[in-house]
């Protein structure tokens, strides 16, 4: 992005921001996600970040909070009460610990001190002789509303404290002493949340009574801090975690602060957590993203701050940020992209499904490049146009979803889409049925919709692509991500996690396990390319009587049909196949995916079994049928799929059905595996 490009998005997404911002705390009224707002912020600071000197005082990165509700009086902080940068991931977290080291290289050899970081209210108590005198929430940083009679009906907020308390403090000589008085001002500040189980409760209570329903907990609790009847407040069962100690009681640490306000009578997180290095910050993070759901009260994302103040304090501020402490969020369910392009996907049924190409972007823990736009009425509802930058939302395991097109950020040069009048795997025209929301392809023959082909292409017999089934063919080709066996091999990771139930895992499997088959013997191709009346045993005469598919894909009909078995049918479908255009095409596809053909050898071990024919029926229990029909090749003999006087064995296994009966009727030999093995051996 050039500085011209970055002043004009840096323009537009201010003006958003501070609209969303200001209808949120300004006018008590929620008209964006919070993790939207997260989002454009983000990409605020990064772009700050990257033009440093595009950074602006009205900027909404250098500033904190709203201005105070008129109805409360208004109190001063004795220090500004600061907000935290968020960071996303492990390279933000990596940028922001280098970014310390430029400024001391020993900034983070203390370690980091870990928070829980809850969905709630900051607030500032001041203590007066021991007894809570003001409670005051952030406001816009300098200046808070008073909510004190609301805070005192919260029970984990104490009125009082003991004036001496022997024994009580941290470590160190000055602390130790059993006449140590706590100052006559105490400053201290935490956090308001409410429990999942009473934000429930009071939801439904609203829900019957036709009131409002709150959208999360930290809107109910900002709320309820912000009644004028502490009575409507106590109705709330609000809880509280105080989490720093302005007040110079002898701490060296932020660990520090959290063991003197457990001994002086607070409520702090027992979770938080000290941690040496990044590494175990990581892992602490890691852990309650995957636990969080075990938490009696929401959370999302820890805090991590540098444990040594002196350093901490050293490090400064910027705007309205401490350098030397960040919000390391989860991972959204919600974020902000942008649409690269618009692609379709032809369904089971012919219906073409619209997918958007996303600007890759982390939510929920996934990279999601694509999401689904239904239909062609959900794209015009919507408003979308390629180049828009819009809300995508991803649920558990579900497919993402556009949610909002965010038409402020627009810059003129996004353009319109436009549904399709050819279908894009057949070329042929699609239509849009009376009645119905969505367009079809209409011709039978079109290759997404005879997917019998792709279903082929896989089996066991042909490519043996383990743990891709017809239902993982189904949900790519439904989705666009693949018209063809040639598009298996361009394939990512982050493709298949765009898609629903894929991991982690489960996608590196299936991506494993298309890659280890790019290499492959002439006959096991031949058969995988589903050519009509062509099985595995005609596949491998092919492959034997030309050596190469370049060979194969040239010879005519009458060279076709002087093989033995090959009658005039199955030469002209060969023919046909490899004559036809869309054919070729895939041929030259798959050659420019990397797929090895193997020349024809001959496998022959011996002779031992030339003019004999054999004919496999039944389940075996040791080896694949195909495995067998291989060992009698590789003794100079033949297999056949159907039974005849001409036939030397039949070899059953269990469940076989009518090769069996003629066989009897015929007077075949018939043998098990037991004995096949012994011939073969």
């Amino acid at each position: 992005m050039v500085k011209q490009e970055a002043k004009k998005r840096l323009d537009k997404l201010k003006g958003l921001i501070n609209k969303y911002r200001h209808s949120r705390l300004v006018l008590d009224k929620t008209i964006a996600d919070e993790q939207v707002e997260d989002s454009l912020k983000k990409e605020l600071f990064d772009i700050e970040q990257e033009f440093p000197d595009l950074v602006t005082s009205d900027s909404p990165s250098q500033r904190v909070g709203g201005e105070p509700l008129r109805e409360f009086k208004k109190v001063k902080h004795p220090e500004r009460m600061l907000s935290f940068n968020d960071v996303f991931n492990n390279k933000d977290i990596t940028d922001w610990e280098n970014r310390l080291k430029r400024i001391d290289p020993r900034a983070t050899e203390g370690g980091f001190y870990c928070e829980l970081k809850l969905d709630g209210l900051a607030i500032e108590l001041i203590y007066e002789n021991g007894v809570l005198k003001t409670g005051a929430t952030r406001g816009n940083g300098t200046v808070g509303e008073d909510v004190t009679h609301n805070l005192k009906t919260i029970e984990a907020i104490p009125l009082s404290l003991p004036v001496t308390s022997p024994d009580a403090f941290g470590s160190g000589s000055r602390q130790n002493r059993r006449d140590y008085q706590l100052p006559v001002t105490l400053v201290v500040r935490g956090e308001v949340f409410i429990n999942k189980k009473d934000f429930e409760k009071i939801n439904k209570s609203q829900d019957k009574a036709n009131n409002k329903i709150y959208a999360n907990p930290r809107n109910l609790a900002a709320g309820s801090i912000r009644q004028l009847d502490p009575k409507l407040t106590a109705e709330r069962h609000l809880d509280s975690f105080a989490y720093s100690l302005l007040t110079d009681l002898g701490q060296t640490k932020h660990e520090d602060e959290h063991e003197i306000l457990k001994k002086i009578g607070f409520r702090t997180n027992t979770h938080n957590k000290f941690c040496k290095n990044l590494e175990e910050v990581q892992k602490f993070r890691d852990y309650w993203e995957k636990h969080r759901e075990k938490l009696p009260y929401e959370i999302d994302g820890v805090v991590v701050i540098v444990n040594d103040n002196r350093i901490f304090k050293k490090l400064g501020i910027v705007g309205k940020a401490p350098r030397g402490a960040v919000a390391y969020k989860f991972s959204p369910r919600r974020s902000t992209t942008t649409i690269k392009d618009i692609i379709i996907g032809v369904g089971r049924t012919g219906t073409l499904t619209p997918v958007a190409v996303l600007e890759p972007v982390e939510i929920g823990g996934t990279m999601v490049s694509r999401a689904t736009l239904h239909n062609e009425d959900e794209i015009k509802r919507l408003g979308i146009k390629i180049g828009d930058t819009v809300v995508v939302e991803r649920a558990g395991d579900v497919i993402p979803d556009i949610k909002q097109v965010l038409t402020e950020l627009r810059t003129g040069k996004e353009k319109s889409f436009h549904f399709p009048t050819k279908c894009p795997s057949c070329n042929e025209p699609v239509k849009r049925l009376e009645g119905e929301v969505a367009y079809k392809c209409v011709n039978k023959n079109c290759p997404a919709i005879k997917r019998e082909g792709m279903y082929h292409f896989i089996s066991r017999s042909a490519m043996d692509m383990d743990g891709i089934g017809p239902k993982i063919i189904d949900q790519l080709m439904d989705s666009g991500l693949i018209k063809d066996s040639a598009d298996l091999y361009g394939l990512t990771k982050e493709d298949l996690l765009n898609l629903e139930r894929f991991a982690e895992k489960s996608a590196d499997n299936a991506i494993s396990a298309i890659q280890s088959k790019k290499t492959v013997s002439l006959d096991r191709f031949i058969y995988a390319l589903g050519i009509p009346h062509v099985g595995s045993e005609t596949a491998v005469d092919l492959a034997r009587k030309f050596g190469t598919l370049e060979k194969l894909s040239k010879t005519d009909k009458e060279e076709l049909e002087a093989i033995k078995d090959i009658g005039a049918t199955v030469a002209e479908s060969i023919y046909d196949w490899f004559n036809n255009g869309y054919n070729q095409n895939l041929i030259k596809k798959l050659n420019s995916a990397g797929i090895k053909i193997l020349k024809q050898e001959s496998s022959q071990k011996s002779s031992k079994l030339k003019g004999m024919t054999f004919v496999f029926t039944g389940t075996l229990e040791t080896i694949a049928r195909e495995q067998g029909e291989e060992m009698v090749r590789e003794h100079g003999g033949d297999t056949s799929s159907s039974v005849s006087k001409e036939t030397s064995y039949v070899v059953a296994g269990e469940n076989a059905g009518s090769k069996l009966d003629k066989a009897n009727k015929l007077g075949v030999k018939i043998i098990d595996e037991k004995e096949f093995l012994k011939i073969v051996s």
